[in-house]
């Protein structure tokens, strides 16, 4: 699985800082509104969906394989005046828990980041093997319909230091038997007018059809499958849909 970088991390935390939200923050607060033991999310990032989830009463944990990613979300759970005991660092693909989940949440873009069929698929049994029986898994999948070989793009950003990092991303390639896009973003830290640092990333998500997404569920042993199309709750998708939530239980 990959995984985020120092400059690719900073980004991530100025770019999309606690508090902000693409629908899925109040998604999922709607969801799980019933659950009440132990929720996980995997992939926690620098704690967006984690924090206001625990601002909101739920019991949940999280872990990254990024420790760079781990030390934004450690500052940002102390910042909301939370402990740093709620996440860890572990590997989606590889993970286990001592006692059952109710739930497993892998909100927005993160499971895409299982870029070869096998990842994916294991990273789908551990979460199967870490659920309590009558819990449930919560996945966004999307698709690659905005993606255009050859596309350069340009992104800036300031840090609260007053330094500059800038984010050159240029779509390299796109796999069609594998479903894999691969974009080369090139990560610089500018201050005082000269690069102080950079960062070279190879950013590769891989997608599914949504029939080939729930079969794989069914595979695995999951029922009672539901999907959700742009966070509105059994919205079919279509082929403009951005997200796709998938909700399956372990009976």
């Amino acid at each position: 699985m990959q995984s985020y970088h120092s400059l690719s991390a900073q980004v991530y935390q100025l770019d999309k800082p606690i508090g902000c939200s693409f629908g899925d923050v109040e998604y999922y607060q709607q969801r799980l509104k019933d659950v009440k033991g132990k929720i996980l999310e995997p992939a926690v990032g620098t704690g967006r969906i984690l924090i206001p989830l625990l601002q909101s009463g739920f019991n949940i944990e999280g872990f990254d394989l990024s420790e760079e990613m781990l030390e934004f979300c450690k500052k940002n759970l102390i910042e909301h005046g939370f402990t740093t005991n709620y996440v860890t660092q572990n590997n989606l693909v590889t993970f286990e828990v001592n006692t059952p989940v109710e739930a497993i949440i892998i909100p927005t873009g993160t499971f895409l980041l299982l870029n070869t069929q096998q990842q994916a698929i294991q990273a789908l049994k551990q979460c199967y093997q870490a659920l309590e029986f009558g819990g449930r898994l919560l996945v966004d999948i999307s698709l690659a319909h905005h993606f255009v070989k050859g596309e350069c793009t340009s992104r800036q950003f300031n840090t609260p230091e007053g330094d500059l990092i800038t984010l050159q991303i240029i779509n390299a390639e796109i796999d069609y038997i594998n479903q894999l896009t691969t974009s080369h973003h090139r990560y610089d830290k500018w201050r005082d007018g000269k690069i102080i640092e950079s960062e070279w990333e190879v950013f590769s998500l891989k997608w599914f059809g949504v029939s080939e997404f729930e079969q794989i569920l069914r595979l695995i042993g999951f029922k009672q499958i539901t999907i959700s199309a742009d966070y509105q709750y059994l919205q079919t998708p279509s082929n403009t849909t951005e997200i796709m939530t998938f909700e399956a239980y372990k009976k």
